[in-house]
Parts: structure tokens; sequence; C-alpha cells
């Protein structure tokens, strides 16, 4: 069974000269155990389409269902991790972990426990009473990490979230996150990545939605059946990593263009 649907959605933006297409007839379901991740150029309605799963904003058309529940106001069975970091400047750590779980209403004595149980996930132990302009990005980013899940989402919505990271802070928070979603005593059950790296796509997600250029339209959902760890300079992730470049560039309107080694990177 599904734990998220979307069907058919459409979303638009009034202006003075018109409304603007952002995306069109976005079809996908995210199941139990996916870790799902969308790729396409910057533009394309990729961070929109998060939004809407989650219930930030609504669809123009079509609608999103969320364990078989309508999605019509912000899911509280979803977190997000940001670009950038969204947390509370004059919170510590510890306190900003601990702000969406005392927006539920639980008791300081649980919320206590909990915080205390995924900054030790997250690898945040000793920087409790930091500031957030007292850590590094590649910190910050671990206390996002850690506050979504503190939560316990059903699934972990994540926009862009190694795009502002040095590339080796980066690449080691990517493997903590296929570790935390590996572990069966952590949360999430799925998880759904928004990026335009497109190596990032296919070393760390199992399918990758590729959208075109806006409007956002659905060119393929490509399977990434390659073993784990995944090896980066082997043929057949290179093959994938082409394949995608090629769905977008080509897809996109773009005229058709065999990617280098830094453009098969990322688009947008």
């Amino acid at each position: 069974m599904a734990i998220i649907r979307v069907d058919h959605v459409d979303k638009s933006f009034p202006t003075r000269h018109g409304s603007i297409a952002i995306m069109q007839d976005i079809t996908f379901q995210v199941k139990d155990s996916d870790f799902l991740a969308i790729a396409g150029p910057s533009g394309c309605g990729k961070s929109t389409l998060l939004r809407l799963i989650q219930g930030l904003d609504r669809p123009t058309a079509g609608s999103i269902w969320f364990r078989d529940q309508k999605v019509e106001a912000v899911a509280s069975g979803m977190a997000m991790v940001f670009q950038n970091f969204a947390l509370f400047p004059w919170l510590t750590v510890s306190q900003n972990v601990a702000f969406g779980l005392e927006a539920l209403g639980w008791e300081p004595v649980r919320i206590a426990s909990q915080v205390e149980r995924y900054i030790d996930v997250t690898g945040l132990d000793g920087f409790e009473e930091a500031y957030p302009r007292e850590i590094s990005g590649g910190m910050r980013q671990r206390v996002g990490l850690a506050r979504a899940l503190a939560v316990e989402p059903t699934v972990l919505l994540m926009d862009e979230p190694f795009s502002a990271l040095d590339a080796l802070t980066a690449e080691g928070l990517r493997e903590e996150v296929l570790q935390l979603w590996r572990d069966p005593n952590l949360p999430p059950e799925a998880v759904v990545l928004v990026t335009h790296n497109i190596e990032e796509a296919i070393q760390l997600a199992d399918r990758v939605i590729v959208l075109s250029r806006r409007p956002g339209m659905i060119l393929a959902q490509v399977s990434v059946d390659l073993p784990r760890p995944r090896d980066r300079k082997s043929t057949a992730f290179y093959d994938l990593t082409d394949r995608v470049y090629s769905l977008i560039t080509q897809g996109g309107g773009a005229p058709p263009a065999a990617p280098s080694t830094d453009a098969a990177h990322s688009v947008g």
C-alpha cells in the first residue's frame, strides 16, 4: 500500500499577466521503505512539489493522499529538512531539536528524552547548548535533521539538504542519512529527496523521478538497481547518471548533448 499518492497534480501561480504553470499532471506513489529522489532543472517545481506533499501549499488541480487521507493541511506524519537549515538563531541546539515536539504538546520529560536520543543519533553530543552561529554548516544541518527525526515521521522530506555544504561534509551526511533510513529502529519509513545533483540522486535513491523544465512534467521514473555502497566510478553508475542527464536536457527542450564530468554531476 502506498504511503503517499500524488494524483494528477497541477500547480500554477497567478500574476498580473495571467497564471504561470509550475507543474502539470504529476502522478506517482511513495511506498513503505522507498528512498525516492526527484531530480530536474532549477525552476521545474521540485521544492514546490515537496511543499504540496507536506500540505504547506495546495495544488491547483489534482490531489495528494497520505495514508489514504487527502492532504488538505500540514500532515503531521511528515517532516522536512530544508536547504538553508531553517534554524532559530536565538535557540540552542537542544531547543531547536525540541521545537517540533513542543508544538505537538509533548510533556517536558518526554521531550528531554527524545531530544537526547536524536542528538546522540545525529552526532551532536557536546553541542547541546551551542547556538547555530557557533557551529559549522554541517553541524547546523545535523540539527535540522535531528529536529525532523525527533517527531518520528513516517516520511522524511528533504529539500536539497546538502547543496549548501562543502563536498566532504555533504558526502558524510549523505552516508549518515542512508544509515538512519536503513535502521529499523529509527524513523522514517520512506524518504523523498529533492535534488538537482544527479549523482546524489543515483547514490542515495532506489528510484529517481525525472522532471522536465517548467512546467514540470514527469519524463521518466528511473529505477536504481545498484547494490550499496554504490561505486560512483562504476560503468553502471555512470550509465544511470548519463541516462538521467540526457532525459533532463533532451526532454526539457535543450539540444541533445553528451554530459561532461561536471555536467553529469548536476543540472540547474
